[in-house]
């Protein structure tokens, strides 16, 4: 099964968080949509893998999309390997997106930072038809998306676009409230954390109207590409 678009996250929550209204408005337009979180998440203070691993699984139900894999990476120890590599290409060269979506290289997490330089070196070697990988016993075909996208985390850039998701941010807040056991619960006695503050959500819902305002929408999400991005000369006229 081919899928158009992958977003490749260190952690089960961090795709609703911080590009869940692209997703849902990828999904809304019939684009065949995944996520595949590196880790399960266990070092985390609140919840418990299996709990993440169900949440995760109505989150994404949620937001409609096609498939999510977890790669069962160790939580906190997601830095650049080969075998860690190695994973990711099996997965681009599995479902063959055309573009995927990464965690901005500088972040206050170690692991989102080491998700984005794993899936950049990823990317670039699952085109090699040297660099064998096998699937069900399987040899893999080579294959690399035509574009690799940076979704914003904690920390801010300047971005190169920045997607309308004035109709979706309603879908993205309902996918991140799935993670019952992470964000703010007041019957809940486990021990606060950066997102379980009760201003989290209102921060997010900031954000977005924050980058909405720069594209004059009411939401948006920003993203941020190392490469020159063409304009659809069509798209620019109908602008107009």
């Amino acid at each position: 099964m081919n899928i158009d678009i992958i977003i490749f996250t260190a952690h089960p929550d961090d795709a609703e968080i911080s590009i869940g209204g692209t997703i849902a408005k990828l999904a809304k337009h019939n684009r065949t949509v995944g996520i595949i979180d590196l880790t399960k998440g266990e070092l985390g203070t609140r919840g418990s893998a299996e709990t993440r691993e169900m949440e995760a699984e109505s989150a994404s139900k949620i937001l409609g999309i096609a498939i999510r894999d977890n790669l069962n990476i160790p939580d906190g120890k997601v830095k650049p390997s080969q075998e860690y590599i190695e994973k990711v290409i099996v997965q681009i060269r599995k479902y063959k997106p055309q573009i995927i979506f990464a965690p901005y290289f500088n972040d206050r997490h170690p692991d989102h930072i080491g998700a984005g330089q794993i899936v950049k070196e990823a990317m670039f070697l699952s085109g090699l038809p040297k660099i064998v990988t096998t699937e069900n016993g399987t040899v893999q075909d080579s294959y690399r998306p035509k574009k690799l996208f940076y979704f914003m985390m904690t920390y801010e850039f300047e971005p190169t676009f920045i997607v309308d998701i004035s109709n979706t941010l309603t879908t993205k807040i309902d996918a991140i409230k799935a993670f019952k056991t992470q964000f703010y619960d007041p019957n809940s006695n486990a021990p606060e954390t950066f997102i379980s503050k009760p201003d989290f959500i209102r921060n997010i819902e900031a954000r977005a109207k924050f980058y909405g305002f720069q594209i004059r929408k009411e939401f948006g999400e920003p993203f941020y590409s190392e490469e020159k991005i063409e304009m659809n000369f069509d798209w620019m006229l109908d602008g107009m």
